[in-house]
């Protein structure tokens, strides 16, 4: 799947994602076959933290 690569525009698709069809970060990237660790890294180096226990990027 490609992802946007706007970081803004990454954060808010991967929260959607996470609140309507996904409970953990680890079934979204398995289902969409996205590196997690690329994955956190771009959103980390944008500012934003995952939280697994509310599953979204803040």
């Amino acid at each position: 799947m490609e992802l946007p690569q706007d970081p803004m525009i990454l954060f808010s698709f991967i929260n959607t994602k996470l609140r309507d069809n996904y409970s953990s970060l680890d079934l979204l990237c398995e289902d969409l076959h996205i590196d997690k660790q690329q994955l956190l890294d771009k959103l980390h180096d944008a500012g934003f933290e995952y939280n697994a226990e509310q599953n979204k990027f803040w």
